[in-house]
């Protein structure tokens, strides 16, 4: 049986970690450079209980945000204002201007990914000589 990660470690073509191993207390966690992903940037965010980020957007990068630990309060343009829990999701335009509070008790830990022009389509493959699903993905 596996062995559950907690710190970083690399192999032939992959890298793979925990988030709570690639840094310690409030702010960012840096995804993308501790992993080696080149294709999008990715940053996990811890933020302290009643912290709130600044509004923002970008010029092109949509963003998806989700969930790992905690409650945020994700407040949208002129006041659009939702609550994501652990395993929320929430994709944003680059133009949207966006804030960010944590509600809860504790530490919230979220996942920010963003790009643009990425999505390549359905182009998962099975090893030669294998038969059956491409990964739990179904290729997608």
């Amino acid at each position: 049986m596996a062995e559950e990660v907690r710190a970083k470690l690399e192999g032939d073509g992959f890298a793979v970690a925990n988030v709570e191993a690639l840094g310690e207390g409030p702010g960012f966690r840096k995804v993308r450079r501790e992993l080696g992903v080149t294709a999008f940037g990715v940053n996990a965010i811890e933020l302290p209980p009643g912290i709130e980020t600044g509004r923002h957007f970008h010029d092109q990068q949509e963003e998806l945000y989700f969930v790992h630990r905690g409650r945020i309060e994700m407040t949208f343009n002129d006041g659009d204002t939702h609550v994501l829990g652990p395993g929320g999701l929430a994709r944003v335009d680059a133009a949207t201007v966006r804030k960010i509070k944590n509600t809860g008790d504790e530490p919230a830990v979220y996942l920010i990914t963003g790009g643009k022009e990425g999505y390549v389509g359905r182009d998962g493959r099975l090893p030669e000589g294998e038969a059956g699903r491409a990964g739990p993905s179904g290729g997608r």
